[in-house]
């Protein structure tokens, strides 16, 4: 992965973080710590992408399908983290 798709997908992640974090009322950590869980969500959004073959999400370009990937995995990282977060 070049350095300009991981800067993109953090950038991305940051604004798929804050997009988690509105549909996930209640359950984010504050708008810092959804960045961060959007910023890791988009990278596994964008992994599993890849995994997958949608190859449109995983070229870290700013397209629909990337923005959709990041949200996504924020979403569901979000999700995790906070099920896990609620068990301890």
């Amino acid at each position: 992965m070049a350095i300009e798709s991981i800067l993109i997908w953090i950038l991305l992640g940051a604004v798929a973080g804050w997009i988690a974090g509105q549909i996930m009322k209640g359950r984010g950590f504050g708008t810092v710590g959804n960045i961060i869980v959007g910023i890791l969500g988009s990278f596994v959004g964008g992994w599993l992408a890849g995994v997958i073959g949608i190859g449109g999400a995983a070229t870290g370009g700013f397209s629909i399908a990337s923005v959709l990937t990041a949200v996504v995995g924020a979403v569901v990282l979000l999700f995790v983290v906070g099920l896990v977060k609620k068990a301890t």
